[in-house]
């Protein structure tokens, strides 16, 4: 519930009210953990992904470093888009940006254990992704139609099932430690399941700021928990910090550049989504906060700033950004619409982002630990893909558009190789399994008739199981039974 003392009810609607600066900079902070967490979590991941030594003796250790400096410094900036805005780009709404999950399917294969040079092609697509999500903002009203509830959560619900196994091997030891003999050692699972814990304890069990930030208080319990029982040491710490500078600025083209079809695609198909994702969330900031619709201004803005601050951050090897649902929840339970908190968050997001000591801290998070945060994440991506689809007309026709779109989807997910003779670039779209299972049911829903014969369009409803339904001819008789 909205403080009073903060401002009037009609000052709190209004995106362009600024409170008290007493009162704004533990708002715009709060925004912060709520999303600081998830924010940072992509980096490592593509970082473990791509082979990188986590020691802070490790030769990819200060690349480790700047990938989660790049994550916050661009989730500032993007975020500074958003609430400041420039000409057309910005929503010039409460809207914090962070590095997308959405991408990890993407990323991941492109490059597997291909260590630094893998993230040249990698950035490439980023650019190039981010200006065509940029290029989607001047015609997102007119392609909403192709992307009903079903083709939405689908995709939704695909990306947290692309993740969950990334959490397991993490609270298991971490993907370097799979075969030996301490990867799935009760030890390894404590320290994740004491995040668990403590997450789950504190958001059912708490209010306010402790509500909000339940991740990252779970996190802090459980990286607590490592140094007590040995998982990580003091030494670790301090090497990680001293070996981290006091200040650093973004480099462009640090990695290089190159551009492949692969990266291209996956990033520029992505892109739909996440443009999907970011419409959703200004309509849901302007409802909880404002009371009203969102604008076709702000939802065009929106997805301009989007585009924009993802090509920008490519260009000096941050990773893709989108707006963070979170935080929409965040503003529906504070009743504070003003975009000035957010701007605050944003600027406290730059500074951690050019103090790479903040990074080798984040770094020194034991692997096990996060596993715990992601579990939980990735988890929650699922659930929220679930909540999407119960929105579906569960008929025969969006029956089967889903159920052919998920098995070969998550069916090339479990067993890659199933396209081992393809091209690399089609090999590595096909094995992301978001792509095809996106692609088949943009696809099927736009081409099936929407009208069919009664026995595949029956409601799922009276408790009638696929196969009673399935196995009778139209007006209820049985197959094989004559019509009169």
């Amino acid at each position: 519930m909205a403080d009073n003392s903060i401002g009037t009810p009609e000052q709190l609607r209004d995106p362009d009210y600024t409170p008290p600066l007493a009162k704004a900079v533990p708002l715009g902070i709060q925004h912060v953990l709520a999303m600081f967490v998830s924010n940072v979590t992509p980096a490592i991941i593509v970082a473990g992904a791509a082979g990188f030594g986590f020691g802070s003796n490790s030769p990819d250790f200060p690349e480790l470093l700047y990938l989660i400096q790049m994550s916050m410094l661009f989730a500032g900036i993007a975020t500074l888009l958003q609430t400041v805005g420039a000409g057309p780009v910005g929503a010039r709404l409460p809207i914090v940006q962070g590095t997308s999950f959405a991408f990890l399917p993407i990323m991941i294969p492109l490059v597997a254990g291909r260590g630094v040079d893998a993230l040249a092609a990698l950035f490439g697509g980023v650019i190039v992704g981010g200006l065509f999500h940029a290029l989607i903002g001047t015609f997102i009203g007119r392609i909403r139609f192709a992307l009903p509830p079903l083709v939405t959560g689908l995709v939704v619900t695909m990306i947290g099932l692309a993740l969950v196994r990334v959490g397991i091997q993490y609270a298991a030891g971490g993907v370097p430690a799979i075969g030996t003999p301490e990867y799935g050692s009760l030890l390894n699972w404590s320290a994740a399941l004491v995040v668990i814990g403590v997450t789950l304890a504190l958001k059912f069990f708490t209010r306010g700021m402790l509500s909000v930030s339940a991740v990252l208080t779970g996190l802090i319990a459980g990286y607590l928990y490592a140094l007590a029982v040995g998982i990580l040491t003091t030494d670790a710490i301090a090497g990680s910090w001293n070996n981290a500078a006091a200040f650093a600025l973004p480099q462009p083209f640090r990695y290089g550049i190159e551009f492949t079809i692969a990266a291209i695609l996956g990033f520029c198909l992505m892109a739909f989504v996440s443009a999907i994702e970011t419409v959703g969330d200004v309509s849901g900031i302007a409802k909880s906060g404002a009371g009203r619709e969102a604008t076709d201004r702000e939802i065009t803005g929106a997805t301009y700033a989007d585009g924009i601050g993802t090509a920008v951050a490519g260009l000096f090897g941050g990773f893709p950004n989108t707006s963070f649902s979170q935080n929409v929840g965040l503003i529906a339970m504070t009743g504070v619409m003003s975009r000035h908190v957010v701007t605050i968050g944003a600027l406290f997001l730059i500074v951690c982002g050019l103090v790479p000591k903040v990074g080798g801290v984040i770094r020194t998070v034991p692997i096990e630990v996060l596993g715990g945060g992601v579990i939980v994440m990735f988890g929650m991506v699922v659930a929220a893909g679930i909540s999407m689809l119960s929105d579906v007309n569960w008929n025969r026709r969006n029956m089967v558009i889903f159920a052919v779109s998920l098995s070969i989807g998550l069916g090339l997910q479990l067993e890659p190789d199933a396209v081992a003779h393809l091209p690399d670039s089609a090999r590595v779209l096909m094995v992301s399994g978001l792509l095809p299972a996106a692609f088949l049911a943009i696809v099927l829903n736009l081409v099936l008739p929407k009208d069919l014969p009664a026995e595949t369009t029956d409601e799922v409803a009276g408790g009638m199981s696929g196969r009673e339904t399935w196995g009778k001819q139209p007006g209820g008789l049985p197959t094989g039974t004559p019509r009169h």
